[in-house]
């Protein structure tokens, strides 16, 4: 492992376009595991626009990560929600749907949950 590593996120070892354009995931492989960073553009929602992608019924990730900025809604698929926005931790288990409030993309950064996100059959 290097004793000190500077990445960018517009230089990702992957990007994952989201359905109809409406954001993308950008990954870097780490010698911790794979981080990515989530642009949800408004409009976006889980369940019309990575559903297709995967073919689950919810979401099956779990996230632990940040919100950079937007906002966005998460709902378990028991009912429990909540509204997450700039500057907030999140710890998400899997099945759930969520979707971008607002007519700014929301802006996340995972480092659990995007290693297999947005990819078929992941």
């Amino acid at each position: 492992m290097a004793g000190l590593v500077c990445r960018s996120f517009d230089a990702a070892d992957e990007t994952r376009p989201f359905e109809d354009g409406k954001g993308r995931l950008d990954l870097l492989v780490t010698d911790g595991g794979p981080v990515g960073r989530a642009v949800f553009e408004p409009g976006w929602r889980w369940s019309e626009h990575v559903k297709p992608i995967v073919g689950t019924d919810s979401c099956q990730a779990a996230h632990t990560g940040y919100v950079v900025s937007g906002r966005m809604k998460i709902v378990m698929d028991d009912g429990e929600s909540v509204e997450l926005g700039p500057g907030d931790f999140m710890s998400v288990a899997p099945g759930h749907d969520a979707w971008v409030l607002g007519d700014e993309p929301c802006v996340a950064l995972d480092w659990t949950g995007f290693g297999e996100y947005a990819r078929s059959g992941g």
